[in-house]
């Protein structure tokens, strides 16, 4: 098993620009996390942005120093906190996926993002920032994005944050205490069955999940029989 300190200090702020950078500025050695009323420069994967109505959200970031977790292992982490929030969520509404490689959805919208930044010593992960964002009491959506959806607007009343919170945080200590997680992952993986349209820097194609390797690469099989391989922003899902 994976050794993890789970004594976490929580704090509490009313705004900042990133969770994750407020960490990364002011973290030590000891497992943290930060809570965020609002945020005003969160941030998705790659250039995205994550829009947030002060105050309704759930918005934090996690300082975890993994124990024996080897640097070609990482995805782990990735695996064990989407668990983690795919479950809690479930505790609230059905219908709850993973889309690789960590955001969570509902049916075909994404209810939450996930953003990992990993800082490697050697063949080892030094430590790992883990920042989240969970659209709970939000009402309406403004931005650009395709396919937001929250908590309120699927089953219509608030959710207490803190306890959510709580939920998550004991789900991910459960998790990344065990050594497999795989089959879980796959498990609760968006479009885990049959074929499905996706898009990579050749066009779009039509295939199904076969696998997803330890480092975390997504393995498809076409409908041609081809299998094809992708790191991260690879391909994409045609929603």
């Amino acid at each position: 098993m994976y050794l993890c300190n789970m004594e976490w200090e929580i704090i509490h702020i009313a705004e900042t620009d990133s969770t994750n950078r407020w960490l990364r500025e002011r973290g030590g050695e000891g497992d943290m996390v930060v809570v965020a009323d609002y945020q005003t420069a969160g941030k998705g994967q790659g250039t995205n942005s994550w829009e947030s109505e002060r105050g309704k959200n759930l918005l934090f970031s996690v300082l975890y120093h993994p124990q024996r977790i080897p640097a070609n292992r990482q995805f782990h982490i990735s695996m064990a906190v989407s668990l983690a929030i795919a479950d809690a969520l479930g505790e609230h509404i059905g219908d709850v996926s993973i889309k690789w490689p960590n955001d969570i959805y509902w049916r075909n919208a994404k209810i939450c993002g996930i953003l990992i930044e990993n800082r490697l010593l050697g063949q080892t992960i030094r430590d790992s920032i883990i920042g989240v964002g969970v659209n709970v009491n939000q009402r309406q959506f403004h931005s650009n994005a395709p396919n937001p959806v929250s908590l309120w607007q699927i089953h219509g009343h608030e959710t207490d944050l803190e306890l959510l919170l709580q939920s998550i945080l004991d789900k991910f200590t459960l998790y990344i205490n065990k050594k497999e997680i795989k089959t879980q992952y796959l498990h609760l993986l968006y479009r885990r069955k049959g074929f499905h349209p996706y898009a990579d820097k050749e066009g779009s194609f039509m295939a199904e999940i076969v696998d997803v390797e330890d480092d975390g690469h997504l393995l498809l099989c076409d409908d041609n029989g081809q299998q094809r391989r992708y790191a991260f922003k690879e391909v994409s899902f045609v929603i």
